[in-house]
């Protein structure tokens, strides 16, 4: 028997869902939530535990790359081809700045939109089994993935009166 038990609740409140998401987190359920919420509010973004987005480090990461790029492209062709022009030196830095800063550019944004594709694991080839087209007009939906815990986490929804709560499984 598999006790993958999903539970969605539907709640017509802003409060009560971020009551019931803070009883569920403390209950050890914090990683097994997911809210609907037809737009983006930050008392359930704070309710849910988020913190700081990780789609900066993808930032950093490829501007840091585009960088070293933008240095290293230049300072390999001038020691492959060296020109040496009125006793100039061969590498000249200060003008490899403007593709060092374009690659920095460049690199950081294709790398910011790479993370938030990844960390939003999209596309999402297997949706939601479960869930209310009500979501997207004001109503706030909360999915707990309850494996082997179900009854306890629908104690902790009912206390909180959702408007409907259903029971699903991800097979």
């Amino acid at each position: 028997m598999s006790d993958s038990t999903n539970l969605l609740a539907s709640f017509d409140y802003l409060d009560d869902v971020v009551d019931a998401i803070g009883e569920l987190r403390k209950a050890g359920f914090s990683n097994d939530l997911t809210a609907y919420v037809s737009y983006p509010d930050h008392h359930i973004e704070h309710a849910m535990g988020y913190d700081q987005s990780p789609v900066r480090v993808f930032t950093l990461v490829g501007g840091l790359t585009g960088t070293a790029t933008g240095f290293a492209f230049p300072s390999f062709a001038s020691m492959d081809w060296p020109l040496i022009t009125g006793g100039k030196p061969i590498l000249s830095i200060p003008a490899y700045v403007i593709p060092a800063f374009e690659l920095t550019v460049l690199f950081g944004a294709l790398s910011t939109v790479i993370g938030l594709f990844v960390l939003s694991r999209l596309p999402n080839p297997k949706p939601s089994v479960i869930y209310d087209p009500e979501f997207s007009s004001g109503r706030y939906g909360l999915l707990v993935r309850a494996s082997g815990r179900a009854d306890e986490a629908r104690s902790i929804l009912q206390k909180y009166q959702p408007a409907e709560l259903r029971e699903g499984s991800d097979a």
